[in-house]
């Protein structure tokens, strides 16, 4: 069980590490037992675990701030070993270089450092670029199978959920366009050419009225017009 000034301590630094987040880092205590905190490092840009995103936990001595955590990870990452302690100054590998002084943010500052380099240690492992690349990508994935991780980080969830429903193709709506158009074009086309047909029909009916009109005599005009008179002969210019 936690001692007294241990459960002010962790919650004091709850309280501040809400109000000045570490960059790149989300941090929180588990909601049955104030001395196991979980953490989510982002993979910095411009190195190999850009784009990751690394679940571990710390496990704080009841006696801390006086005794160094505990320090793991859960996410394959080519950097540490999973489920296995971390060794860091600031962890209870080094319990001689231990300073009551550190905080929570100091530990979660010095393990992403830790974690973007390169120097050996207990818990490490050698992986190449392309390696780390890999796990890189498929992190966020295996995190979301862990019921905790889902409990306690519901927006990383969210985030995952998001790109799942980014990466699936979309429908091709666009190619049916051209699809209507060409079936409807035979449409189009016959009726295009029914209206041709009509145009044509017309077309010689009116060459036979003129016709009509041009072959009336013009010496039988002029008769009918010496005979009956204008009147009866207009008409016969009207046809």
């Amino acid at each position: 069980m936690a001692e007294k000034a241990c459960v002010k301590r962790l919650q004091k630094e709850y309280r501040a590490l809400c109000k000045e987040p570490v960059s790149h880092v989300v941090a929180r205590p588990s909601p049955n037992d104030i001395l196991e905190w979980h953490y989510v490092l982002e993979g910095s840009e411009g190195t190999p675990f850009a784009g990751g995103y690394y679940y571990g936990k710390i496990k704080f001595p009841p006696e801390y701030p006086f005794k160094p955590p505990g320090i793991s990870m859960t996410t394959p990452n080519g950097r540490f070993m999973t489920q296995k302690k971390i060794c860091l100054s600031m962890s209870d590998f080094h319990p001689e270089s231990w300073n009551p002084m550190w905080s929570v943010s100091s530990i979660l500052t010095g393990l992403l450092s830790f974690m973007m380099d390169n120097s050996p240690t207990t818990g490490s492992v050698t992986t190449t670029v392309a390696e780390k690349e890999k796990l890189a990508k498929a992190s966020l994935a295996f995190n979301c199978k862990n019921p905790t991780f889902r409990k306690l980080f519901p927006e990383y969830v969210e985030k995952y959920e998001q790109q799942q429903l980014s990466s699936q193709p979309v429908p091709d709506q666009v190619s049916s366009v051209p699809d209507r158009v060409e079936k409807s074009r035979p449409l189009l086309e016959e009726h295009d050419n029914s209206t041709k047909d009509e145009m044509n029909r017309v077309k010689p009916l009116k060459d036979v009225k003129n016709q009509q009109r041009k072959s009336f005599p013009t010496w039988l005009l002029l008769l009918l017009v010496s005979i009956f008179g204008v009147v009866m002969a207009l008409p016969l210019l009207q046809l």
